[in-house]
């Protein structure tokens, strides 16, 4: 999909560079991000949650609590309990009280949902491969060194 932002957004307007970068970086986002939901729509998860599940694949059997998913999530939000909530009732994901601190609580992957994971995998990474397609690694290499340059806020 070659992108020409000034047609995309139907201006003739010359936008000063940071201005159609920015634009032109929130137009590819919302493109992946349809992309992403496409592929996960099979599985009915939403990107949120399959993130999640992802975090909790990365403790390797360890339990998380909900700050550690905050911590980690991509894009941060206030609503992880609901998200852990509707992953709990597909049976993908476990919680637990602490019984010495009713306060804490431990979410685990369960075994459904790390097999249901390993689907959602596949059909993520070809997703991925496709969005990705028209650059070489060269090319994904430079586009990453760049966006690395982007400053982010408290940086």
């Amino acid at each position: 999909m070659d992108m020409n932002v000034e047609e995309r957004i139907k201006t003739t307007a010359t936008l000063p560079p940071e201005r159609r970068t920015i634009i032109h970086l929130m137009l590819v986002n919302n493109h992946i991000q349809d992309v992403l939901v496409q592929a996960l729509k099979p599985f009915d998860v939403s990107i949120q949650q399959f993130n999640v599940l992802r975090i909790l694949r990365g403790q390797r059997g360890e339990p998380a609590n909900l700050s550690t998913l905050n911590e980690r999530m991509v894009s941060r939000m206030s609503n992880t309990t609901r998200l852990v909530d509707k992953l709990i009732l597909k049976g993908f994901t476990a919680r637990n009280t602490c019984p010495e601190n009713r306060r804490k609580v431990e979410i685990r992957l369960t075994e459904k949902g790390s097999g249901a994971l390993s689907e959602m995998d596949r059909a993520v990474e070809l997703a991925e491969k496709e969005l990705m397609s028209a650059l070489d690694p060269k090319e994904l290499l430079a586009l990453n060194t760049l966006l690395d340059q982007i400053k982010f806020k408290n940086e």
